[in-house]
């Protein structure tokens, strides 16, 4: 699929990578897909039972999506369905022939889907995506697409011009290193160059910025005298396994060694810079603990020694719960791309431009053939040609779609101007409306918390305590967790949800600089407050918590995790918890049940930190006494120790 690497490169334990991979399961667990698929093919001729059968279709599904192969894809994870691996099967096969354009039976499977996981809450988004990519492929499209020439079998994306030059990313074979990216199969990317009409041949961009890393999505000053791009270590170099923002200067005909930029915090992923016109607002987008979900599109303005300000987080107009990446600027017209607005599938591509008001416009998604069922990002305007209704624009865009390499690709388009609609002299009243959802989990196994998720449910007649400022309003949602209300401009909002027998989640929507955009006067917005069910005495298991060999202390990978936990426990102040650790069943009881209690002592300890009454926390190592996944211990897999070392809690009262 996309090799944009956009969710690539989370932080994971550098051990992991440093295992050998004997196993399909363990190359998935490790992002090795590519390793993965022979390993799994194999491994399914094998397999002697229908579980061991649907659990390794499943993963060679996923892949086989990975890397880029949806086609090959839909029939694992239909066989995967067929032998008792579960709705999640199904959604992937939906998620697949969405991205193949198959609507209709993309619409069909994802309303089986709501009708077996008892939601039709789960799949409204996906259904109706699909119905609207139906919709505007019927109507005059402005766009004429066309695949660029210069597109390798390998993944090619994300161009920009450079004076009279196209610089793109591009892991395809003359990428620097010898090392292969085993999520991919391929090389590492780097930046190349071609004529901005893609007509000469390919290079490679400067030597100093390519390296053995992941270098890619440039942009550069209006005098290209400056460029900021993304950098991202392979996992395996713990502290650097993060994308992140650089600079660098011209210098003659090379460019100067890139420095990282200084607002840059460790433990977070940078990527995708664009700067204005003038080269003094610089919007990337980031994963930072400050955003509204997902990847969200920031903002740094340049300071006068030509340093950049903390970033600010742009509006709820743009950024949503999903992900909003790949910015780009055509004058005071911004487009990015999204997962989270209204759209056909993947990433779609939306415009947005600064109205006389000085706030952004209503997002407008720019339909077929622009985006598709599949990813599409990365747009750039090249030039203009003519004016009033007989102007066309050219540029190029990328994307994930069916018929290109199995990869990323680059298009060119030419766009020509439609006739305006008429003109409505009709006074505009300006309507902003948040729609607020309490949800819960579908569990498999509705009595035990560590069972499957299937998907989420409205929660009915939740409260809701609504907070502006200092007033609060408590109110009722309806039988479908709903609740509806017309913003007021310039207000922060909070959201309190609450119902016996759950943990209260909460949750904030800002209405600050929301469109006031004669063209889309009315615009809705959604939060979701997902409630979870309390299970007392049940262990609960908190991901993403590592820990160092024979070390106890926690690590800063483990840190974003705790915090949640704080924030629960300081949402439902009335609730005990204890924090367990568990090993594997390497290694000496006596040593595991030492090291396991020093660990489950330090989470409380930092629980503790952040400001939790000690009182309320209990600290308990388990050593090796009580796996949760069933092996001998010498037959054990990787995966299967991993699943039994973890940190977990459980509610006492």
């Amino acid at each position: 699929m996309r090799q944009a690497y956009f969710l690539l490169f989370l932080l994971i334990a550098s051990c992991t990578y440093t295992a050998k991979i004997t196993d399909g399961a363990t190359a998935i667990d490790r992002k090795q897909y590519d390793v993965a698929v022979p390993m799994l093919q194999r491994e399914y001729k094998r397999a002697k039972t229908r579980t061991e059968r649907g659990q390794i279709a499943m993963n060679l599904g996923l892949a086989l999506r990975e890397t880029g192969r949806d086609e090959d894809a839909l029939q694992w994870f239909q066989t995967a369905y067929d032998n008792s691996v579960g709705p999640e099967a199904l959604r992937e096969k939906a998620a697949a022939l969405k991205r193949l354009e198959r609507y209709d039976e993309a619409i069909q499977t994802y309303t089986d889907l709501g009708f077996e996981i008892g939601s039709k809450y789960e799949f409204r988004k996906d259904i109706r995506g699909a119905e609207l990519a139906q919709e505007w492929a019927e109507r005059e499209p402005a766009y004429t697409v066309t695949p660029s020439d210069f597109n390798s079998r390998q993944a090619d994306y994300a161009p920009v011009l450079l004076g009279d030059q196209l610089v793109f990313t591009s892991d395809r074979q003359a990428s620097t290193g010898e090392e292969t990216f085993n999520w991919t199969g391929r090389g590492f990317t780097d930046l190349f160059v071609t004529s901005a009409e893609g007509t000469s041949s390919v290079t490679s961009f400067d030597s100093g910025i390519n390296s053995a890393d992941h270098e890619g999505t440039p942009t550069f000053s209006a005098d290209g005298k400056e460029m900021i791009f993304t950098r991202c270590s392979p996992p395996g170099q713990r502290e650097d396994a993060y994308c992140a923002l650089y600079v660098s200067e011209r210098l003659g005909e090379g460019w100067s060694p890139a420095r990282k930029l200084s607002f840059i915090r460790p433990g977070f992923n940078y990527m995708h810079p664009a700067l204005s016109a003038d080269g003094k607002r610089l919007f990337f987008s980031a994963k930072l603990d400050d955003g509204w979900g997902g990847y969200d599109l920031y903002v740094s303005d340049r300071l006068e020694d030509g340093n950049w300000k903390e970033p600010f987080l742009l509006n709820r107009s743009i950024n949503t719960q999903g992900n909003e990446q790949f910015p780009s600027f055509d004058a005071d017209t911004l487009y990015f791309s999204s997962d989270g607005l209204e759209g056909m599938g993947g990433l779609d591509i939306y415009r947005t431009y600064l109205m006389p008001n000085g706030r952004y416009s209503a997002p407008e998604n720019l339909r077929p053939p622009v985006n598709s069922g599949s990813d599409d990002f990365a747009y750039t305007v090249v030039r203009r040609q003519g004016t009033g209704l007989a102007a066309t624009v050219k540029g190029y865009f990328s994307s994930a779609r069916p018929g290109g390499s199995g990869s990323d690709d680059i298009y060119s388009y030419e766009k020509r101007t439609l006739p305006p609609p008429p003109k409505d002299t009709t006074p505009i009243a300006y309507r902003n409306i948040l729609d607020v959802y309490v949800v819960e989990k579908i569990l498999e196994d509705p009595t035990n918390p560590r069972s499957r998720v299937l998907g989420r449910r409205p929660v009915p007649n939740a409260t809701i305590i609504a907070s502006i400022g200092d007033q609060s309003r408590t109110v009722n949602a309806n039988e479908e967790g709903k609740l509806s209300l017309v913003l007021v401009d310039d207000q922060q909002y909070n959201f309190r949800a609450e119902r016996e027998e759950y943990l209260a989640a909460e949750g904030a929507f800002s209405s600050t600089d929301l469109p006031q955009d004669p063209r889309a006067p009315e615009q809705r917005y959604e939060l979701e407050l997902e409630l979870e069910k309390i299970f007392r005495n049940q262990e609960i298991v908190l991901n993403n918590i590592y820990y160092d060999f024979d070390q106890s202390f926690i690590r800063d990978d483990a840190k974003p995790t705790l915090n949640r936990l704080a924030e629960t426990l300081e949402r439902n102040p009335d609730i005990r918890i204890e924090m367990g650790s568990h090993t594997d069943c390497r290694g000496p009881d006596p040593y595991n049940q030492r090291l396991s209690q020093q660990r489950a002592q330090a989470a409380v300890d930092y629980l503790v930190q952040q400001g939790i009454d000690v009182t309320r926390l209990s600290a308990r190592g388990y050593g090796e006494t009580a796996p949760i996944a069933e092996c001998i211990c010498e037959r054990c897999s990787e995966e299967q120790h991993q699943e039994n070392r973890r940190t977990t809690f459980r509610i006492l009262d």
